[in-house]
């Protein structure tokens, strides 16, 4: 008689049947794009869904949801830097479950799943840098008003002042360029480094590193899509070792 822990397939770590998909074409319309992930992926198992979004923060990538984690593992694996589009993908396991999954499984446990969901955006929110900054930006805008109107200057032209710093447009924000502008680089960076560490990210075309400042460099790219790619992986990823590692900032440069 066969063992029956045998049978038990051996999954990778952290396998599901969600997929994230990354490095996606964002020249493509989302229509096309989620079709044509479906018809992709359906040579695996039944697709559930197709989830991806216009926003900054979501643009080039995309979740598929397949109701077998062994067709998951297998499309991982095979489908990994298949060229859509002449971009070539790049594939993960969803580190949730999504609402089709959870909605074919535990249908019960929908409501659930939601509320859960909602407090990770939430938690998400709160932690979010730019969030934090604008805050900081509001409350010494504040501030200045209140020191303004104390020693008799005119508050409305502090205030005013204030506000323009305060919609001042982010660095994370900045329209898309072909070059990158790296800041908080440790202070043994090297150009051999930076491109080590740029490398995987295709249509690297030239790193630049600035004599006398360490802690900045600029990344040049054939095109501000293969440049977007590289900044939506490596920004806020840490360099270095130990303690001396730091949150790398990657943003587009300014034109």
């Amino acid at each position: 008689m066969a063992d029956p822990e045998a049978a038990v397939p051996e999954y990778p770590e952290g396998a599901s049947e969600v997929i994230y998909i990354n490095n996606l074409n964002e020249k493509i319309k989302i229509d096309v794009m989620k079709q044509s992930l479906k018809n992709l992926f359906k040579q695996y198992s039944k697709v559930l869904d197709v989830t991806a979004h216009k926003s900054i923060r979501m643009r080039g990538q995309a979740f598929v949801t397949l109701d077998s984690k062994d067709a998951a593992v297998k499309a991982v694996k095979e489908v990994q830097q298949f060229p859509l589009y002449g971009k070539p993908m790049q594939l993960a396991f969803g580190r949730t479950a999504s609402d089709a999954l959870v909605k074919s499984r535990t249908p019960d446990e929908m409501e659930a799943h939601k509320a859960e969901r909602a407090v990770r955006k939430k938690m998400s929110r709160k932690d979010n840098p730019l969030r934090r900054k604008f805050l900081a930006q509001k409350e010494a805008a504040k501030k200045a008003a209140e020191e303004a109107a104390a020693s008799g200057e005119a508050p409305a032209a502090t205030a005013a002042a204030a506000t323009r710093r305060i919609v001042q447009m982010p660095d994370e924000y900045l329209p898309p360029n072909k070059i990158l502008f790296v800041q908080n680089l440790p202070d043994d960076t090297t150009k051999e480094s930076l491109e080590a560490l740029f490398a995987p990210y295709p249509n690297l075309s030239e790193v630049r590193t600035i004599p006398g400042r360490k802690n900045i460099a600029f990344i040049e790219f054939i095109d501000d899509v293969s440049s977007g790619t590289a900044r939506d992986a490596l920004h806020n990823t840490r360099l270095g070792t130990g303690d001396a590692a730091l949150k790398l900032k990657v943003t587009f440069a300014k034109a």
